[in-house]
Order: C-alpha cells, then sequence, then structure tokens
C-alpha cells in the first residue's frame, strides 16, 4: 500500500509540471489565432471580446499557479476561435 502511494506521489511531482508548461503552450495558440484576420473576422464583437477576457484570465491564472483553472479558460478562448 505504501509504495503505491509513493508512486501516486511521484507521479504527481511529474505531472503538475507538465501541466504548467501547457499554458503557454495554449495561450500561444490563442494568440496567433488572434492574429489571422479570417478566423476573427468571423467572430462577433462579443465573441471576440470573450475570446480576449479569456486569454487574459488564462495569463493571470498560469502566473498565479493556477494551472487547471489556466488551461480551462484558455481551451474555451479556442473553442470559440475554432481552434
Amino acid at each position: 500500500m505504501i509504495k503505491k502511494l509513493f508512486a501516486a506521489l511521484v507521479l504527481m511531482a511529474f505531472i503538475a509540471p507538465a501541466w504548467a508548461h501547457m499554458c503557454p503552450s495554449l495561450m500561444s495558440d490563442v494568440d496567433e489565432a488572434l492574429e489571422n484576420e479570417e478566423k476573427v473576422s468571423q467572430l462577433s464583437e462579443d465573441e471576440l471580446s470573450q475570446v480576449r477576457d479569456l486569454r487574459e484570465q488564462g495569463e493571470q491564472h498560469h502566473s498565479d499557479g493556477n494551472h487547471d483553472q489556466s488551461v480551462e479558460a484558455l481551451n474555451k478562448a479556442k473553442e470559440i476561435l475554432g481552434v
């Protein structure tokens, strides 16, 4: 039982940094899509505003160490953008 618990703790120690490094990649995906005039032109003003807000929230959550929330916000932005 202790071996399984130890193995789980070691696994979590390796997963957390990998999850944190996912945020910059997602931010980059959103940024690239926002630079694509064709994608941006398909969005309403409300959608574009929501994407920008989600992008900002994602970066703030990442900076604060809340990587789950960062990934959630950035994936929502990507979904709106269609990427």
